[in-house]
């Protein structure tokens, strides 16, 4: 069946809309704010006020990228979850008015299982297959059986792999967001320098405050000794942060494989952009003759192709959503 879908994407700080026709995402735009930049993190207040400036030029613009008319669209899709309640209640709200306006059914996505479906955009990886999904906000193992049938076999006890960046990052004194910065200032350092333990997790779990806690110690008990010990040993710090970060995550990734004997894996959320993550998670696959899958970088972080291309499949199934709909801080996958 032929259809042309128009996603939302506001689950968090970036006002996303895409088109998305039989499988293939025409247009896919992002309006990002800079605005959190001075507050040293996403302030949920700002990122619902800047989404309600964002979000009609972005769609806009996004339908005259894709070459469409508002009277083409046969179904509108958002982000129902998780993320900030105040952003998803803009996408949501905009999702449900637009369709109703033009008489089109809406379709819900969850946010972490289009991270997953990215993977469909420009790739076609095979069921079953292990999914790492990392982002800020959540660090999931996820058994993909079919498109809209997922197991999450494995996730964070308390935080993310990306709020442990980002956290790391603001304790050695880099600006928001860190994520990037200790990529990039890791690529010049060591990453053997320095040790920081490893939480002992039991089964496919994971767990990153106890790190964020010794990082935070050992930089404390440094900097005592030595007030210029981050800035004189930054890179290191960078790369020896990022190697225990990505050792704990592939780990367990392997673990999964092998337990549940799958030969396919893939990366996604925003932390799959980190340069470091990709290489090693490319090596893992080498090593044990796996398929590995990672989207391209526009389809890592936050964006509504994602969106579009979950809800391509929600809709050839007609799992469509109603006009009573209500955004969900925590949506489970």
């Amino acid at each position: 069946m032929s259809v042309t879908i128009l996603a939302i994407e506001s689950s968090c700080d970036d006002t996303s809309a895409a088109v998305v026709k039989d499988a293939k995402i025409l247009a896919n735009l992002i309006a990002d704010q800079q605005i959190h930049e001075l507050w040293g993190g996403v302030v949920p207040e700002l990122a619902s006020r800047a989404h309600q400036q964002n979000i009609l030029p972005v769609v806009d613009l996004a339908m005259q990228k894709a070459g469409i008319l508002k009277e083409e669209i046969g179904a509108v899709a958002f982000t129902r979850g998780p993320g900030l309640i105040g952003s998803l209640l803009v996408g949501v709200s905009f999702a449900k008015a637009f369709a109703l306006a033009l008489n089109v059914p809406l379709i819900e996505v969850n946010h972490m299982q289009a991270h997953i479906l990215a993977h469909f955009i420009d790739n076609k990886p095979s069921f079953p297959f292990l999914c790492l999904t990392v982002s800020g906000g959540h660090t999931q193992i996820v058994l993909v059986k079919d498109f809209l049938q997922m197991e999450v076999v494995g996730e964070t006890l308390d935080d993310a792999a990306g709020e442990a960046f980002d956290k790391s990052a603001k304790m050695l004194g880099l600006p928001y967001p860190g994520g990037p910065l200790i990529d990039k200032y890791a690529k010049e350092g060591n990453a053997e320098k320095f040790f920081f333990p490893e939480p002992q997790i039991a089964e496919l779990d994971f767990s990153f405050s106890g790190f964020k806690t010794s990082v935070m110690y050992f930089l404390q008990k440094e900097t005592k000794k030595n007030l210029k010990f981050i800035e004189e040993n930054l890179n290191d710090l960078c790369a020896s942060i990022q190697k225990i970060i990505i050792d704990i995550l592939l780990k367990k990734l392997e673990k999964a494989a092998k337990k549940y004997g799958v030969h396919e894996i893939a990366l996604a959320g925003g932390v799959s952009a980190n340069s470091e993550l990709r290489r090693r998670f490319e090596e893992l696959g080498t090593k044990n003759n796996w398929k590995a899958h990672i989207p391209k970088f526009e389809y890592c972080t936050d964006n509504a192709a994602m969106i579009a291309m979950a809800a391509h499949y929600k809709f050839l199934k007609g799992e469509f959503t109603s006009q009573n709909t209500e955004p969900l801080a925590r949506y489970q996958l």
